[in-house]
């Protein structure tokens, strides 16, 4: 019988807690108490689908809970970093929606406290984590079947109107801009399949067209890099179409020397609403498959390293090479 961790959750802002909470109690990991600043919109669904998850009044009951071993924190962006250093200080290992941070100063002082409290700090990328055409592609690309990887190319797209925005969702203090925000997904995925433990931003740009209203808000951004390992582009927009079944038609190809992989992650345009599908070209075979079994290996990995204090989930260095490339090549984009 596999072992599990208790949980806590602080902050419920961002939806993608429904997925990180749900995903982690599959591998049969207990949760009892929450805590969240306010009523976010996520509340009233929050408190329906967990009606035995019990909120708590102040999160210092979370924090100095003995029994918790790990906290998972969808809080607004800018909160994050505040957030996961309390809780490492507090003696809890993390997992953190993604952005894990918004500004350098921020990723400093996190990456301080890991150091001085030998804590993990585990950013969900869950274009990566939640995906499992990429859980396989890695296993493909580890597989050499498309040799040396040259170059990424990720598309995080995505819908505007696919619910109701707060008001945090459009203030770049409060989200960090496109790039830190989304552009994390890509540029972590880029840094995994080209192998590259560092990386220089040639290109980065973001702006807004589609609401001047708004101006905190960014409606697109791309990003162009050089690691050690091989390039990358990235592509960011809020343009996602009414009629597409699905909020985004995020994509990743992987080109190698010997081949190339496509991933259409959640759907398969006008062919299949479902998502999870893998395009591999190789010199001896051109073939699709259906990655929808495929098993996601981070829950169960980061489990294992908190009871292990091992570092099989995803490297810490890798988290935090991540989050600066994101946040660097943000500041890039809005240097005029």
């Amino acid at each position: 019988m596999e072992k599990t961790i208790n949980l806590g959750v602080i902050g419920i802002d961002h939806g993608h807690i429904f997925d990180m909470l749900d995903e982690i109690l599959k591998e049969g990991c207990t949760c009892n108490h929450f805590w969240t600043e306010g009523d976010p919109l996520t509340l009233g669904e929050f408190n329906s689908k967990y009606p035995n998850i019990k909120r708590k009044e102040n999160k210092e009951e979370i924090l100095n809970d003995p029994s918790i071993d790990m906290i998972l924190i969808s809080s607004v962006p800018k909160d994050r970093a505040h957030n996961s250093i309390e809780a490492l200080k507090a003696g809890k290992d993390v997992m953190v929606d993604k952005p894990g941070c918004i500004t350098l100063d921020q990723l400093k002082e996190l990456k301080q406290t890991v150091k001085e409290t030998g804590k993990i700090w585990s950013v969900n990328f869950s274009e990566r984590f939640h995906v499992a055409a990429v859980a396989k592609a890695e296993e493909l690309v580890n597989e050499g079947k498309i040799g040396k990887i040259k170059q990424t190319i990720g598309t995080g797209p995505h819908r505007q109107g696919n619910y109701e925005r707060p008001d945090w969702f459009y203030d770049r203090e409060s989200y960090g801009g496109i790039i830190t925000d989304i552009g994390s997904h890509q540029i972590h995925q880029f840094l995994v399949f080209t192998n590259s433990n560092e990386a220089k931003i040639n290109h980065a740009l973001v702006e807004n067209t589609t609401k001047k209203e708004k101006p905190g808000f960014q409606d697109f951004g791309e990003v162009n890099l050089t690691g050690n390992g091989g390039h990358g582009y990235v592509r960011l927009d809020w343009f996602t179409p009414d009629a597409l079944p699905t909020w985004g038609d995020g994509r990743l190809l992987i080109l190698g020397d010997k081949g190339y992989i496509e991933i259409r992650k959640y759907t398969d345009l006008a062919k299949s609403e479902k998502g999870n599908h893998l395009y591999l070209a190789n010199n001896e075979e051109v073939k699709y498959i259906d990655c929808s079994d495929v098993k996601l290996p981070y829950f169960r990995n980061l489990i294992n390293d908190v009871i292990n204090r091992t570092e099989t989930a995803c490297a810490q260095e890798l988290t935090y090479l991540s989050m600066e490339l994101a946040i660097k090549a943000q500041l890039k984009a809005e240097t005029k």
